[in-house]
């Protein structure tokens, strides 16, 4: 009876001694796994933001060497000489500033104004609007072009900086609105009820009291619509003519032809269009956050 129970043990022990292997195999892969996910994701953002500046340094001589060298064996700063000394691109820099700057202010004003009353005021059909505000947003912005630039020459607002920034506005207000309805949420009502009781009327509370403690949200819905404005491409090629576009469209036109592409300037030419935007977005990073986190956490 004893051997048959020390039989029956044996492969236990042996199953026991066989275990810790595998174990640390899996804790390994579990350990490596995430470090690989960074590493993939690293490539896939900051891969082609590194072949760009590289282009760009690159002289015209080494450009179309084939096979690609990742580490050209020389270096220029020709190709953003020609930028900078280049007075179209200052022309285009500023359409860019006028329409990007105009649709963060408007978007930020209007949804402002249009989150505090969806977030504070109970009225008939506030359910269905903010429905039908975010159903706006799920549908494409080119899907309107046609329709927009029908009515823009209707009106004589074609190649101006106007019809530009009336569409980015439109196209930015649902998410503004969304993102500072969320902010107005998490302010308490209470707040609103003591400066009524301090004899503050409606327009005071909301300009004194509420829109201060809202700068986050209003920031991050500002960089948002500015973003828009920036990087906008199809409409800005669509609505303007070349000296009222704006620098994406513009830059394209510029540097690409049936002839052939100067890749250099045109590499050196869109760091200089995304130098200001990743300045905005790391100096505001902090205002940003909080504004897209406000409302994720309740009581």
């Amino acid at each position: 009876m004893t051997t048959t129970h020390q039989e029956l043990r044996t492969p236990d022990r042996t199953r026991q001694g066989a275990d810790p292997a595998p174990r640390r195999s899996r804790r390994t892969r579990a350990r490596l796994a995430p470090w690989l996910a960074v590493i993939v994701i690293g490539l896939f953002t900051f891969g082609p933001t590194y072949w760009l500046l590289v282009t760009s340094v690159t002289p015209d001589s080494q450009v179309y060497q084939y096979p690609p060298r990742l580490f050209p064996t020389s270096f220029t700063l020709d190709n953003y000489v020609s930028v900078f000394t280049d007075p179209e691109i200052y022309g285009w820099l500023t359409n860019s500033l006028i329409v990007a700057g105009s649709t963060a202010i408007l978007s930020v004003i209007t949804s402002a104004y249009m989150g505090y009353a969806i977030s504070k005021f109970r009225f008939r059909g506030r359910r269905p609007l903010l429905l039908f505000i975010l159903f706006s947003q799920m549908l494409p912005s080119a899907l309107l072009l046609v329709t927009l630039y029908t009515v823009f020459a209707s009106f004589g607002l074609l190649n101006n900086h106007l019809s530009l920034i009336v569409s980015f506005t439109t196209f930015t207000l649902p998410l503004c609105v969304w993102m500072l309805k969320e902010f107005f949420d998490t302010l308490p009502d209470d707040l609103i009820e003591a400066a009524a009781i301090d004899g503050a009327s409606r327009w005071r509370t909301l300009h004194a009291v509420v829109l201060p403690l809202t700068i986050p949200g209003m920031v991050a819905a500002g960089l948002f619509a500015f973003m828009r404005g920036w990087n906008d491409f199809i409409f800005a090629l669509t609505l303007t003519s070349q000296d009222q576009r704006t620098l994406p469209p513009a830059l394209v036109n510029k540097y690409m032809g049936e002839a052939g592409t100067d890749w250099p300037e045109l590499m050196a030419a869109s760091f200089l269009v995304a130098l200001p935007v990743a300045i905005a977005f790391i100096a505001l990073q902090r205002f940003l956050t909080g504004g897209l986190t406000a409302g994720a956490v309740k009581g």
